[in-house]
């Protein structure tokens, strides 16, 4: 119609079952391709922007020395995103901060436990508090995540526990943002341990006390090439290593 195309009614009734036969064949390829044990290819993966510059560096480094072979395909994107994707077929794997409730037809698997501190800028009224409840930090706007994400669902869930709402006046994606936003006194924040720093004040709040989980999400049901295989394996090391 005009310049689009539009699905027939038995266009949207096949649609899906057309899908599940790709998906099925691009699994069989894999699998077969698997038999000779190389680890070559392509490997489509994604990981969040924090995870990519904190966690993954070294990780990428030693996988592309041991297999020079593997083309890396990596897409940065929001963790919600990256897990869709994997469902969807459209990435193998994704590095990520784990949901709290993940879809069934994912499997997760932690490998870093990534502890969140309640940080203000030194000049926030509450910088020279080491410690403080969460009513008075709820006395203060707040700069966080945005909605929707697995880190401010975790945070919101702890704060609706003790019957409170948080006033948040900006939120971005971008965990280097909300630490410069925080950085400058625009709100109290929290952040992961490892971005913190000598601009920022870390605060303990007792009702406060949360951790996210990052790790490896995958298709329940679909098989991992060899490429896929080797870097789920790298990733288990590195974890086991840094417990």
């Amino acid at each position: 119609m005009g310049r689009q195309v539009f699905l027939t009614e038995a266009g949207r009734h096949l649609l899906p079952r057309a899908k599940r036969i790709i998906h099925e064949l691009t699994d069989i390829r894999r699998e077969l391709s698997n038999l000779s044990g190389r680890i070559a290819g392509r490997l489509a993966m994604g990981t969040s922007h924090h995870i990519g510059l904190h966690r993954l560096p070294a990780v990428l480094r030693s996988y592309t020395d041991s297999n020079p072979q593997v083309e890396l395909d990596i897409h940065f994107m929001e963790s919600e995103k990256a897990c869709q994707a994997v469902e969807h077929g459209k990435l193998e794997l994704a590095v990520v901060t784990l949901p709290l409730k993940p879809a069934d037809a994912l499997r997760s698997k932690t490998i870093w436990l990534d502890p969140l501190k309640v940080v203000v800028g030194m000049d926030h009224p509450l910088a020279k508090l080491h410690q403080v409840s969460l009513n008075e930090l709820l006395h203060y706007p707040a700069v966080l995540p945005t909605r929707g994400t697995y880190t401010r669902t975790l945070v919101e869930q702890r704060i609706s526990s003790h019957h409170k709402q948080v006033n948040c006046s900006l939120a971005t994606d971008y965990l280097e943002t909300l630490k410069m936003m925080t950085t400058i006194g625009l709100g109290w924040s929290l952040l992961p341990e490892i971005l913190l720093d000598d601009h920022l004040v870390s605060l303990k709040v007792p009702e406060l006390l949360l951790s996210r989980s990052l790790g490896i999400v995958t298709h329940r049901k679909r098989t991992l090439s060899n490429a896929a295989q080797a870097m789920r394996e790298m990733l288990l090391f590195r974890g086991n290593q840094s417990h």
